[in-house]
């Protein structure tokens, strides 16, 4: 039986992840990037797929898990009859060529028998490696084996013999207390040469020290701050440390409902996900990482405006053609296993006004950009200009047809609202007189065609009856004031029609808006959109309130995923979840922020 997602914990090393189960079993692993094919895919599939375990042979009583003071580095403590041993795992951040795991098992009481198992399968199971054991010369006392298929080549490090039984391999080991065991994975191409031994231990400490030297220049509000330096570490280990993209998630395919068919590739890098992490990267002091993505999305989006994107790879790819993998049974039955996602080719307006957003935030907080990207702007504003008022695919990437839904344009609108102020605040050259008559038009379009007076709220579309999530970014994005009636009534609405035992849906699936079948669980980003909605009222009890339910959400080691299955009690939803966590610091800073000040995003615009 499938592991819970939240029973997982990330580890990484800002060029890939893993996803370390309670059961000390890693069963989630791409090589050598985070979008390349899985090495470890048991997470999708049965345990042939491909996992490495680490576990006591009798039966463990207890487990516990947390990671090193503010790192990356996991321990997962488990207890036996026997005794009781520790799990160490981590990977080594940048920067090598190679990536490489290490696991260290320490004995903490009494003697207890281990027994590691390892199944490389790489093509998301689909290739069985040749194996073979490491030549001699690689280190004294160490013993390993070469797993290689085709552009691959992984190498298990190991201080205990190794043997091979049906297509995995095997080792047996007893650890009392004080004593330790470390083995180690290493990938590299399988053009190489077969790499000499490291210091595993070492390497462990050195993962350890970067994560604790990064972390301490992390400036967090005083309350809620583990939980805010957790999410930062996270949306840290989610971007690229060459690139600069950040992807919104380690996996795909994990299931929005369990056993259906909502499975999507999370491992790309979203223009709205990551104006959205720039903007909570900002607020928590990282003006350096913000500054690497300013430069990701230049070279992601630069050339003509009509061939922008919604998403791209992690180095700026624009080729994402979704498939599917047919021979995995997918997590918990949920299938299809997609790789690849078909929304890089869909039209969504409001991209281009995250990304103005973006800029003029990024300015406000002495992210620099030059001339160029100013250029690249206005060419994106110039055909904005042209389609603005068509249909497009919204924000939630729906396949049930293009419609003109109510947070496109808003988003629109904020792209020429961002552009004006661009040149009335700081200078920039740009037609403005222009710029100002299409963002009247847009806000006055809107009003009369977004909103239903007998519903006194907005819609999800133009003529719609029904309501979205999404709205709750109105007054977020300064499109009219949080208190004007009409934002009133939306919250009301949104309160009546789209909560469940307090949370938020981003919509209502029965409607057939997205075109798809099934349901989905309670959208964990939108939940705390409606904290920030609160806060921008001054409900500041009702704010905390929800903010610490939201909170209790999380898993043992403060992840979360996308969505929350309210009747089962699960995460659904690809894991960890970048936007999630984005929104949590957005709205800790929120409230932080609200005993002087509501907010430095409480932008009025027009009645």
């Amino acid at each position: 039986m499938a592991l819970r997602i939240e029973d997982y914990a990330l580890i990484g090393d800002r060029q890939t992840a893993a996803l370390v189960g309670r059961n000390g079993s890693i069963d989630w692993l791409c090589l050598p990037r985070f979008d390349s094919e899985a090495c470890f895919a048991a997470l999708l599939g049965t345990d042939h797929n491909g996992y490495w375990r680490i576990a006591p042979v009798e039966a463990v009583t207890e487990v516990t898990r947390r990671y090193r003071d503010d790192t990356l580095v996991l321990e997962t403590c488990m207890q036996t009859a026997s005794g009781r041993v520790q799990l160490v795992d981590g990977m080594v951040p940048h920067p090598h060529e190679t990536t490489r795991m290490v696991r260290r098992v320490e004995g903490l009481d009494g003697t207890v028998t281990m027994r590691l198992r390892v199944s490389f399968r790489f093509g998301f199971g689909k290739i069985v490696p040749w194996v073979r054991h490491l030549p001699e010369g690689h280190g004294p006392d160490r013993h390993g084996i070469i797993a290689v298929a085709g552009a691959d080549m992984v190498v298990l490090w190991s201080d205990v013999p190794l043997i091979g039984e049906d297509h995995s391999t095997l080792a047996e080991f007893t650890v009392t207390a004080g004593q330790s065991v470390c083995f180690a994975l290493e990938w590299l191409p399988s053009h190489r040469r077969v790499p000499k031994a490291f210091d595993m231990a070492e390497s462990l400490r050195r993962a350890e020290h970067w994560w604790q030297h990064w972390v301490s220049h992390v400036p967090v509000p005083d309350r809620w701050a583990d939980i805010v330096k957790r999410s930062l570490i996270t949306l840290k280990a989610l971007s690229h440390w060459e690139t600069g993209g950040i992807v919104a998630a380690a996996t795909t395919s994990l299931p929005e409902q369990l056993g259906g068919g909502r499975n999507w590739d999370y491992r790309y890098c979203w223009i709205r996900d990551a104006c959205f992490t720039l903007q909570a990267l900002l607020g928590a002091g990282h003006r350096q990482e913000a500054q690497a993505w300013r430069h990701w999305l230049d070279r992601a989006i630069a050339g003509s405006g009509q061939d922008v994107q919604i998403m791209y790879g992690i180095a700026g790819e624009r080729r994402l053609v979704e498939w599917e993998v047919d021979w995995l049974a997918g997590y918990a039955g949920s299938r299809p296993v997609r790789v690849g996602n078909a929304a890089a080719d869909q039209r969504q307006l409001d991209i281009f006004g995250e990304l103005m957003d973006a800029m003029y935030d990024g300015h406000k907080g002495g992210v620099k950009h030059d001339e160029n990207s100013w250029r690249i702007h206005i060419e994106l504003l110039d055909y904005l200009e042209t389609i603005w008022a068509e249909p497009d695919d919204g924000i939630w990437e729906v396949r049930g047809g293009r419609r003109h839904f109510v947070h496109s344009k808003v988003m629109a609108w904020v792209a020429f609202d961002r552009a004006v102020r661009m040149v009335e605040e700081f200078g920039n050259d740009g037609p403005v007189a222009r710029w100002r008559d299409i963002r009247a038009a847009i806000h006055a379009q809107v009003c009369a065609k977004g909103f239903d007076p007998r519903l006194n709220s907005f819609v999800q579309y133009y003529g719609a009856t029904v309501l979205d999530a999404s709205l709750l970014l109105l007054p977020i994005v300064g499109f009219l004031p949080p208190d004007d009636p009409r934002i009133a009534g939306t919250l009301a609405a949104i309160e009546r029609q789209l909560l469940v035992d307090g949370f938020v849906r981003r919509y209502d699936p029965s409607h057939g808006t997205d075109g798809l079948a099934g349901t989905e669980g309670v959208f964990l980003a939108c939940s705390f959109w409606l904290v920030d909605n609160y806060v921008l009222l001054g409900r500041l009890a009702e704010a905390t309130s929800l903010f610490e339910r939201l909170l209790a959400l999380a898993n043992d080691v403060g992840l979360f995923s996308e969505e929350y299955d309210v009747g089962r009690a699960r995460q659904v939803g690809n894991f960890p979840q970048a936007f999630t966590h984005v929104a949590l610091v957005n709205s800790a800073l929120r409230l932080s922020a609200a005993g002087t000040t509501l907010s430095a995003r409480d932008r009025g615009g027009s009645p």
